[in-house]
């Protein structure tokens, strides 16, 4: 199977080893940040560093002359990945034999959301969401479109993978995260994560729903989970507690909303890219689900993009139902986390691929190679030998 790890350029530029070393984990190709959030990263074999701390969602190139004059754009990171980070570390990756895809984070800036509420998702009692842009919004959505295509198409690189191409709601580790108090469960992140801005307000009442209503609905359905109850049976919850025609009204508009918006930056990739150019979205099966793995419906997912990257690093259920879709050409990733002290397990990384083989994996991702420990690496080595 064709393995791939996820790369940041700061693990790259400014380490004359750490080609030849990522290219030695027996990976064929790499998928190196271009568009990424904030983060804070350990780099434990980098000779000048030991810890990076990317202050805000940036881009990792000189953006182009597309945000001239734009009121919603991207940034240009700061020092830790300064003028054209993603060409250098893309340039001395290509160089160890390595093909080169980007790695594009999309709907997920807390930046964005600072410099510009208006585009936040808003939940049921009012609270913003900065880090989390809401893609029904015409702006945002153009804003989005544009930056995929800028982002995934750099020079050399032979493919792109999108991640957050889809909502985003409230589980996302934000800061010193307090969040982890109450047991939301499936449904309850479903109704944490629906949006009240005005345009998702005119778009409920498209789908025939009363806004304020919907609100006070969503805001009572929450009660007894702050109360501490935690029985989740997922959707069927959330038809429970909404009723199901309220509840199938609110998917309708959220799930277009998404389809729309992947089929769009989908194709700006591809008009902006040489032909030949592999698209992949990061996605979730359960098309409700919020997030960094994009909620999809995997028929519709896989007419539009090239094929998937799959997290599976609590498993590997989620593969199939993406292979019953999939066709002799689909890509369909299986995405592991080979990090141990982030919850990842190299020393099962064989056995776990070949059990994404028998779901229908076709690739490996693997997440994630300057984060990992030597030893860690060792184990990915002689999984991949």
């Amino acid at each position: 199977m064709k393995a791939s790890a996820f790369v940041y350029p700061w693990d790259v530029n400014g380490d004359p080893g750490a080609p030849e070393r990522i290219a030695a984990l027996g990976v064929d190709q790499v998928t190196l940040a271009a568009a990424y959030h904030s983060t804070r990263a350990l780099t434990p074999r980098h000779p000048r560093h030991r810890v990076v701390t990317a202050e805000y969602a940036a881009l990792y190139y000189p953006a182009g002359d597309r945000w001239a004059d734009r009121r919603l754009r991207p940034h240009q990171a700061g020092y830790w990945a300064p003028g054209d980070a993603y060409g250098e570390a893309a340039e001395a990756l290509a160089g160890a034999g390595l093909d080169v895809h980007t790695w594009v984070i999309l709907a997920h800036s807390s930046r964005l959301g600072a410099e510009h509420p208006e585009t936040s998702v808003v939940n049921a009692y009012g609270d913003r969401y900065p880090w989390a842009p809401c893609i029904a919004q015409p702006a945002t959505r153009a804003y989005l479109i544009d930056l995929a295509a800028e982002a995934a198409v750099r020079p050399g690189a032979a493919g792109t993978e999108l991640e957050s191409l889809g909502w985003y709601g409230l589980q996302h580790l934000h800061a010193h995260d307090k969040t982890a108090g109450i047991a939301l469960g499936d449904a309850g992140q479903y109704l944490m994560a629906l949006c009240f801005c005005p345009t998702c307000r005119a778009g409920y009442g498209e789908q025939g729903l009363e806004a304020d209503e919907l609100a006070a609905t969503v805001r009572e359905a929450l009660e007894p989970l702050w109360r501490g109850a935690t029985d989740d049976g997922g959707w069927p919850t959330v038809e429970k507690l909404l009723g199901e025609p309220v509840a199938a009204a609110t998917r309708a508009w959220r799930d277009g909303r998404a389809r729309t918006l992947q089929e769009a930056a989908v194709a700006a990739v591809r008009a902006a890219a040489p032909e030949g150019f592999q698209v992949l979205l990061h996605a979730d099966p359960v098309a409700y689900h919020c997030g960094a793995n994009a909620g999809v419906d995997p028929a519709h997912v896989l007419s539009v993009a090239d094929g998937v990257v799959v997290p599976c690093a609590g498993g590997t259920a989620l593969l199939a139902p993406f292979a019953e879709h999939a066709r002799q050409d689909t890509v369909l990733a299986a995405n592991f986390t080979v990090v141990s002290g982030m919850g990842g397990n190299p020393g099962t990384l064989a056995a776990d691929a070949a059990r994404a083989r028998a779901l229908g994996a076709t690739e490996l991702r693997l997440y994630h190679a300057g984060l990992a420990s030597d030893g860690d690496l060792a184990a990915v080595r002689e999984a991949l030998r």
